[in-house]
Order: C-alpha cells, then sequence, then structure tokens
C-alpha cells in the first residue's frame, strides 16, 4: 500500500484514501430477531462485486463506506442503508463521488425499507411467512451448536404461488454476489421451475422459516416428448454453507424427477467445479446399489448397461454416468495392485486423451498446409512429451477429487 502510494502527488493520495473494496463494504445479513440487527457474528460478506461494482471492486468516493442489505430471514423483506465517515466534495478538484445507491438500486427490488425501525415493525409480521408450493422432502441436521436437530424442508415452487414473483426478485439478488457469472432468469418462462430449501425454527413458541438457499432448473423439450431439465443456478446461502444442504437438495431434485416418466435425464449449464464435485458424490449415492455397478461389472469396463440403467431408473446422463463409474470402480480397485492400478489408469487416461486427440489432429492438417514435414514431426514429439505430462496431471488431479467423494460417501 505505502509503496503504491509514494509515487503520488498529495492529491492522488488523498483521493486513494476515498476508495473502498466492495467486497468489504458490502453487509449482508438474514434477520431473525431484532437483536441480530447489533450482532456482528450475524453479518457476510459478498464473494464477488464485480457485475455491480466493475472488475476492481471498487467504490470511490468515500471514507468508511458501509452498503447495509439486511434481509427478514424467511420472506426476505429488504433494509437497504449506505453509511460512511466521510465523502469526498466537489472541493475536491470536482471529482465525484460513485452513485453507490444507484448501482444497488439496480439489482434489489423496489419496496425495501431505508431505516431500521421500519424494518423491525416488518419482522414482528415474519410468523406469518409459510414457504410457497409443494412440499417435496423434510430433513434433520445435528446443530453442534444448539446441541440439537434443526429441521429443513424441500419445496417446489412456480409463479402461480402467491407472493412468489416478489420473493424470488428478493431472492435471486444475492445471486450477485455469490456466483461469478449470474445472471437473472426470465420469469415469465414457464419452462423454470424454482426448489427452495428452508429451515424451521422457534420464536417465542411459534415455528417460523428461514431461506436457506434454492435452485432453477429449465426444461428443455426433447424431440417427440421428452424433456431435459437443466439445473442452471444454485445457492447455498453462506452461513447455511457446509452443512449438507447442497447434496440434499440435488437429491431431492433428481428424485422429483426420476418420478416422471417424460423426463429424459438431467444435465447443467457451465457447473462449478464446487458443483460438479457436489454432483459426484450425489450420484455416486443413487448408483453405488445399481446392478450395472457390481464390483465384478466394474472391472469389465464401462458399458452401454450402466448408460442405459443410470438414464432409466435414475435419469443421468452419459457424460455423468461416465464420471461415477469411474469412482465406483476406483472404489473396487486395489491401487496397490500393479495389474488392477494400471488397468484403471489406462481405463481413464483413454477418456482424457480424446480432446487432445482431436486437437492433435486438427493441429496436423493445419502443419500439413503450413510448414515442412520434418518440422511438423518434431513439433508432434514436443507435443507428445507435453501431453503425456499433462494427462498424467489431469489424472492424478482426478483420482485426488475422487477419493474426496468417497471419503464423504464413507462418512454418509
Amino acid at each position: 500500500e505505502n509503496l503504491f502510494l509514494s509515487g503520488l502527488t498529495p492529491m492522488e493520495k488523498k483521493l486513494a484514501e476515498y476508495k473502498c473494496n466492495t467486497n468489504e463494504a458490502i453487509h449482508l445479513k438474514l434477520v431473525r430477531f431484532p437483536e441480530d440487527l447489533e450482532d456482528e457474528n450475524t453479518t457476510f460478506n459478498p464473494e464477488y462485486s464485480h457485475q455491480v461494482f466493475g472488475d476492481d471492486e471498487v467504490a470511490f468516493g468515500y471514507k468508511g463506506l458501509k452498503i447495509l442489505l439486511y434481509y427478514i430471514a424467511g420472506n426476505l423483506s429488504t433494509l437497504f442503508r449506505i453509511e460512511y465517515t466521510s465523502k469526498v466534495n466537489e472541493k475536491f478538484d470536482c471529482v465525484e463521488a460513485d452513485d453507490v445507491e444507484s448501482k444497488i438500486r439496480e439489482i434489489i427490488p423496489p419496496g425495501f425499507c431505508t431505516n431500521t425501525d421500519d424494518f423491525v415493525s416488518l419482522l414482528e409480521k415474519e410468523v406469518n411467512f409459510k414457504p410457497f408450493g409443494m412440499l417435496l422432502h423434510t430433513y434433520s441436521i445435528h446443530n453442534e451448536e444448539a446441541g440439537e436437530d434443526i429441521t429443513y424442508q424441500i419445496y417446489k415452487a412456480d409463479m402461480t404461488c402467491p407472493g412468489f414473483r416478489e420473493y424470488h426478485e428478493r431472492l435471486q439478488t444475492f445471486l450477485m454476489w455469490f456466483i461469478e457469472t449470474a445472471s437473472f432468469i426470465d420469469v415469465d418462462d414457464e419452462r423454470w421451475n424454482y426448489f427452495l430449501v428452508f429451515e424451521k425454527y422457534n420464536k417465542d413458541g411459534a415455528t417460523l422459516f428461514a431461506t436457506v438457499g434454492y435452485m432453477t432448473v429449465y426444461n428443455y423439450y426433447v424431440y417427440p416428448d421428452k424433456t431435459r431439465p437443466r439445473v442452471s443456478q444454485m445457492l447455498i446461502l453462506p452461513p447455511f454453507q457446509g452443512e449438507g444442504h447442497g447434496a440434499q437438495l440435488l437429491e431431492t431434485v433428481h428424485r422429483y424427477y426420476m418420478s416422471s416418466p417424460t423426463v429424459l435425464d438431467i444435465t447443467a449449464e457451465d457447473p462449478s467445479e464446487n458443483y460438479v464435485k457436489l454432483r459426484d458424490f450425489v450420484l455416486v449415492k443413487l448408483c453405488q446399489d445399481l446392478l450395472c455397478f457390481s464390483p465384478v461389472k466394474l472391472m469389465q469396463g464401462f458399458s452401454q448397461e450402466m448408460v442405459t440403467e443410470a438414464q432409466q431408473k435414475l435419469k443421468i446422463n452419459k457424460q455423468h454416468t461416465r464420471r461415477v463409474y469411474e469412482i465406483l470402480r476406483l472404489r473396487a480397485t486395489n491401487m496397490g495392485d500393479a495389474e488392477q492400478s494400471r488397468s484403471y489408469r489406462l481405463d481413464v487416461k483413454r477418456r482424457l486423451i480424446g480432446p487432445y486427440k482431436k486437437k492433435q489432429r486438427e493441429l496436423a492438417k493445419m502443419r500439413r498446409c503450413l510448414r515442412p514435414e520434418e518440422m511438423a514431426n518434431q513439433l508432434n514429439q514436443i507435443d507428445l512429451n507435453l501431453q503425456r505430462e499433462q494427462l498424467e496431471e489431469s489424472f492424478q488431479q482426478l483420482v485426488s477429487d475422487y477419493r474426496r467423494v468417497l471419503e464423504r460417501l464413507a462418512q454418509a
């Protein structure tokens, strides 16, 4: 910091003091009780704010900037306030402070509170809030802190549920802060399905519901009479992350579609690394008892039978079934046995090399047009060595990911 400041004019130094990191400035909160408002422990910050504040994730013009976005835990009624210790003014060499308020207003729906008293009086009405749609699944997780089991429920909702459209508008603003490439969806398209997770909690003897997270799924039409649901966005809110809700949600969604004869299989749009790990775990858990994945059959290699059974019974597509096979085969393989381990390695690498080979063919074609033959051969040789290293690296990475899935499975 100081090194950076040392080369600046006094004016530039002064201006540099008025830059705030927006990931730190934004204070998010899910409020159940009035005392949560004052409790620092209930505050969390965004992982991303570049979609709202630009790639630098900086707001200029304020010292001690705080952007408060507080939500009532269940229906997500919002308190939005901006606080700061000082702000640049015109005297300051004609520089203007960023209009932080209008940037936030672009992503949060109108109808928010701007003062705490209004917000607290809304909090008293929260007892009337009930989850939207149809209950699909109830589960409980033991909470160490509370020393008791907490109950969670997953619902499937749609835009015909009274109040859901407005609630969804408030809910989706969280995507901006926690999904790197988030975008808001067209809610008037009826092919969207919404799956919501809620926690049940007690307040003054009444049972209330708090929002935990959600998933949106788009139903693609497949000729002539099937659909292929595609998971679009999934978010478990930070206070609930790491407790297993993502796995519960994904498994519940799979089970919901499994019961539908018109669904072909389930896919995902541009999945994050974390989502892939989650999906591996859930799909392996669903598949491990299928007959086609018995240890004997795993050792015979990937088969059409696996593809068919996983698709028909569990709505899992071919690509994902292949990963499930590799994970379950790893579990059935004694990696200490040279023959077994070699056979496993070759099997996985054969799949990994597919895209390389295709690229290789394309490069070879290009080079035939561009360069003398012997040069091309040398280059191919260099490529092959590099390729072997990359392949080995990909393989090792994959195996360590797979082992983590198997560890989690052993604990489930």
